[in-house]
């Protein structure tokens, strides 16, 4: 992913506050789980705002949310989202192994288009290569678009399907209970100290806040790949230049 997409990334991620909003108002309890599956177990979930959902979902869960612009009275039931949510990113993450497994490279071999980029898939590579099956299967849940395509590259590398199940189950936990109860705990607290009509003048910033910790690691990459690059550009020309020894020759 280049730096021009990568910053366009971190503007859809911000920019999906809203959707996230309208999301939860549309489609309910049932729309949630259906798009955290998809975000985590199909390919084409990957643009899914999930984390400013998720953390929406604990704030509806609450009893802010009647005074939350946009959620209205939107009520979901907290305990059902903490247990059936990280089963939703659970079997979509599962799924995405299994298919990774099954059909190998040529899952990736098609050509660039307006959702798919290769580039999506070498992030996830470079993840799962860099911090090792354990800690990248976990980390990818809170990195946008590479805890969509970490399931299946590590199905394609052939990480065991054990192996990948058990840090599959924590991560897929600690990503969505995480989050929700973020969500569910802040708005709880705050409307102990804020009068109801100002609630949202809080809560929205909180959820904006949440939008641009889950885009730090894209921010971190696009440095980290800024760094490489001056230094392979500085290795390259040193190489190129002649030795003093050689000169004199």
């Amino acid at each position: 992913m280049d730096t021009a997409q990568k910053f366009q990334a971190l503007s859809d991620g911000l920019g999906s506050l809203l959707n996230a909003t309208e999301l939860i108002r549309t489609v309910g309890l049932f729309g949630i789980w259906a798009i955290i599956f998809a975000e985590t177990g199909l390919l084409v979930g990957f643009f899914f705002p999930g984390d400013s959902l998720l953390f929406l979902a604990g704030v509806a869960a609450s009893p802010v949310a009647d005074h939350i612009p946009g959620l209205g009275n939107t009520h979901l039931p907290i305990v059902a989202l903490l247990i059936v949510t990280p089963a939703c990113a659970i079997v979509g993450a599962q799924l995405g192994h299994w298919y990774g497994r099954r059909y190998g490279p040529r899952l990736f071999a098609r050509p660039n288009s307006r959702l798919f980029k290769q580039e999506y898939v070498d992030k996830a590579e470079t993840v799962l290569i860099r911090f090792g099956s354990a800690k990248a299967i976990v980390l990818a849940r809170f990195i946008p678009i590479v805890r969509t395509f970490m399931n299946p590259v590590a199905g394609v590398l052939r990480v065991p399907t054990g192996r990948f199940l058990l840090w599959n189950v924590i991560g897929g936990i600690i990503w969505t209970d995480g989050i929700l109860l973020a969500g569910y705990y802040l708005a709880r607290q705050i409307i102990k100290i804020i009068p109801p009509d100002k609630i949202d003048l809080y809560i929205l910033p909180a959820v904006v806040v949440i939008v641009i910790i889950s885009v730090i690691p894209i921010l971190v990459e696009i440095l980290r790949t800024r760094r490489d690059r001056r230094r392979t550009i500085a290795a390259a020309a040193a190489a190129s230049e002649p030795s003093d020894d050689a000169v004199i020759r």
